[in-house]
């Protein structure tokens, strides 16, 4: 719009001045001017030659005041030069740096690829961080209540510690009776090795396993009256004992393991029923010697009632005389003592008995058999109730044995 804008003043300037110079020179022309001298004809062609410059002139000046860009071409243009000269060097020199800008930015681009990648690896091993960081928090919440829970136990542990100082002191009091006790095991051990040979050629007054007092201890009682009653059966032993040596043993007295006894005690104080205990000799008792013996528990029970059967057995008689009688005798007596031990009577330890029998008796029985027929039935019935300490008594009952056709009567 500005280039439009100057032709138009150029063109308009341009056209007035030819018309004012055309004016001049017309009226010059008839006025028959003269310039210097000149004759008319030149004196129009000078006009018209000032004219013409005056329009070049104007025109100039016109267009120099109307655009910078002319007043440089017309009066700057060597410095233009110089400028535009410096311009492409400053061009030159941009394309310089850029190309080198863009060698750095092909080295940015691989570094930032680098980068890139190394921003991958790092977003990687930072996800794979994540998963160890909620697996070790994972493991710190395990590793806290695991750390409760040692807490709690190490507590616990530390009052046990406490209970076990203090059952320490008592296990040291213990320790020190024990070590008498052991002392006192050791001088007994002794004088058994050192009876070893009296044993062997002295009088042994007391078999080992022998009873020298037997007898029902209530049970499901306070252990002081447990005691007391053990102590009376221990009585009723030294009394055994004296009259089987001969002299008084009540000073001396039995010798029974002290824990032992104890443990017997408090056996028989829990026990919810009475028990049968029994006083036998440790060993061989040579006369002279300290009476030592240990205690037999069995619990105590009704094995037979009043009048209750034992045991009934059939025999066959053939010769009728009193070898076959007493044969026939011994072995039912032999049957049942098996069937009162079956029962739970407890046998002598030494002759494995459960009862007695009176001379007499066992006598009638004999001669009875005699008197039978061949086929019989022999029975024992308990005489008393009797208990699992015994001694069982018995009475016999001869029947005759039946057959299909009848029975067999007894003579």
């Amino acid at each position: 719009m500005y280039g439009v804008f100057l032709i138009a003043v150029l063109i308009l300037t341009g056209g007035a001045i030819a018309f004012i110079g055309d004016r001049l020179g017309t009226k010059i022309g008839k006025k028959r001017l003269s310039i210097l001298g000149l004759r008319p004809r030149h004196t129009s062609i000078i006009v018209t030659i000032i004219t013409g410059a005056f329009i070049t002139t104007l025109t100039f000046a016109v267009m120099a005041a109307a655009s910078e860009n002319v007043r440089t071409a017309l009066f700057g243009m060597e410095t233009l030069k110089q400028h535009m000269a410096e311009m492409q060097q400053n061009i030159e020199m941009a394309g310089q740096e850029l190309q080198a800008a863009r060698v750095e930015k092909e080295a940015a681009d691989s570094a930032l690829g680098r980068a890139k990648e190394d921003v991958e690896k790092l977003q990687a091993q930072q996800q794979e961080l994540e998963a160890v960081s909620k697996e070790l928090q994972a493991g710190n919440e395990l590793l806290q209540r695991e750390k409760e829970a040692l807490q709690s136990e190490k507590d616990s542990l530390s009052a046990e510690n406490l209970s076990l100082l203090a059952d320490n002191g008592s296990l040291a009091e213990n320790n020190e009776k024990l070590s008498k006790d052991n002392l006192n095991l050791e001088q007994n051990a002794q004088r058994l090795r050192d009876g070893l040979i009296t044993m062997r050629e002295g009088d042994i007054t007391f078999r080992a396993g022998e009873i020298l007092a037997s007898g029902v201890i209530q049970g499901d009682r306070t252990q002081e009256a447990v005691e007391a009653d053990l102590q009376s059966l221990a009585q009723l032993a030294n009394r055994n004992v004296s009259a089987r040596l001969g002299v008084n043993q009540t000073e001396q007295g039995l010798w029974i393991y002290q824990p032992e006894a104890e443990a017997a005690i408090k056996a028989i104080a829990e026990s919810p029923q009475d028990m049968v205990v029994r006083i036998v000799a440790a060993g061989n008792l040579v006369r002279g010697e300290v009476v030592r013996a240990s205690l037999e528990l069995y619990k105590n029970s009704i094995i037979y009632a009043s009048k209750e059967l034992i045991i009934a057995k059939p025999y066959n008689l053939s010769r009728h005389d009193e070898e076959e009688a007493e044969m026939v005798a011994m072995d039912f007596l032999m049957n049942v003592n098996q069937a009162a031990v079956a029962k739970g009577i407890l046998p002598d330890p030494i002759r494995g008995s459960v009862g007695v029998i009176e001379g007499a008796q066992f006598y009638n029985l004999v001669q009875n058999l005699q008197s039978c027929t061949d086929h019989i039935v022999l029975s024992a019935y308990a005489r008393d109730a009797t208990d699992a300490m015994g001694p069982l008594r018995i009475d016999f009952k001869l029947e005759p044995a039946q057959d299909a056709d009848g029975i067999y009567p007894v003579k």
